[in-house]
């Protein structure tokens, strides 16, 4: 078990470090000026000169690569184009906020949507069944945009029922402050649930319709089990495979999904920063980003590798 664990790690350092080496060299072939975002249009060529040489960039190409690397272990992911300040600095501020959507998001979409799969898969063919389904087709071929603009007009705008923009207002404090969160982020979370609810139903559903024609669920009712007890200690859990693989996958489509979310309702996340970053052609920015939210997918892939061993133990660690 440890040393698949240790394996499974340096797979993922190995692709972290193949992923800052894209970044790295994606953001220098990209059109940007930095004397020109940091200085303005009205600067001079000393100026230009000047600056170029502080941030290392007069330096060559592979000589930029280790230099950075080097920065990167310290914690150093350079200094926004733009706003004039540490990247980590901006990032430690809006990550907690996408960190906050995204786990809420997961848990609430984990515990609807699987037992809604589960049913749906027990009962297939029923009544139950059909509507899951076309509610499940519905959340795949949604637009986000389209969905977070016609929940904030019916319930921002129509019906004032949510707050329609930013993360908490600025006079709450205390318990007040923690459910006026809360209420900012009904809309968002709502927004993702819809979109991502589908896969967790409907790779659910098609795991337990397999999984209630194995053999040994034939033998657990032949011993008289009751159907409560073969569906959710036996074939539950083995159906369980497939959706838990596919939630450590999910992660890296809810960061896409945050980026339109975060956008429409101003939510002050990772993902509406990457969007003002590419605005705005704050390259160091979005480089940052892109690190950090890579090393939380590849994190939560191991994770989630590791938690696939515990619900089948069938599977082989060579």
């Amino acid at each position: 078990m440890g040393r698949y664990v240790a394996r499974r790690v340096l797979k993922g350092v190995i692709t972290l470090l193949i992923t800052i080496t894209l970044t790295f060299l994606i953001v220098r072939l990209l059109p940007s000026d930095p004397a020109l975002m940091m200085l303005g249009e009205m600067f001079t060529a000393d100026q230009r000169d000047a600056l170029i040489q502080q941030f290392g960039l007069d330096k060559p190409l592979l000589q930029q690569y280790f230099i950075y690397l080097g920065n990167l272990f310290r914690g150093d992911l350079g200094m926004s184009f733009f706003q004039r300040r540490p990247v980590m600095t901006i990032i430690q501020e809006k990550l907690p906020w996408t960190l906050l959507l995204m786990v809420t998001t997961q848990i609430l979409t984990m515990l609807v949507g699987i037992p809604l799969g589960v049913y749906s898969g027990y009962k297939r063919g029923t009544a139950l069944d059909q509507v899951v389904n076309a509610v499940a087709i519905f959340g795949v071929s949604v637009f986000v945009p389209w969905l977070g603009f016609t929940l904030l007009y019916f319930f921002g705008f129509r019906l004032p029922i949510f707050p329609v923009g930013g993360a908490y207002n600025v006079a709450t404090s205390g318990f007040a402050r923690v459910l006026d969160i809360g209420e900012h982020m009904v809309l968002p979370v709502a927004t993702l649930m819809v979109i991502f609810l589908a896969n967790y139903v409907l790779y659910t559903r098609g795991s337990v319709i397999d999984v209630m024609e194995e053999d040994y669920i034939k033998t657990a009712r032949s011993k008289g089990m009751t159907e409560r007890r073969v569906l959710w200690k036996h074939a539950s859990k083995n159906a369980m495979i497939p959706t838990v693989t596919m939630a450590g996958m999910m992660l890296g489509q809810m960061v896409g999904g945050a980026v339109l979310t975060e956008t429409i309702y101003a939510y002050p996340g990772v993902g509406r920063m990457i969007y003002q970053a590419v605005g705005q052609q704050d390259y160091p920015v979005l480089q940052g980003a892109f690190i950090i939210l890579a090393l939380s997918v590849i994190t939560m892939n191991i994770i989630t590798d590791i938690g696939i061993l515990y619900l089948d133990p069938r599977i082989k660690l060579e």
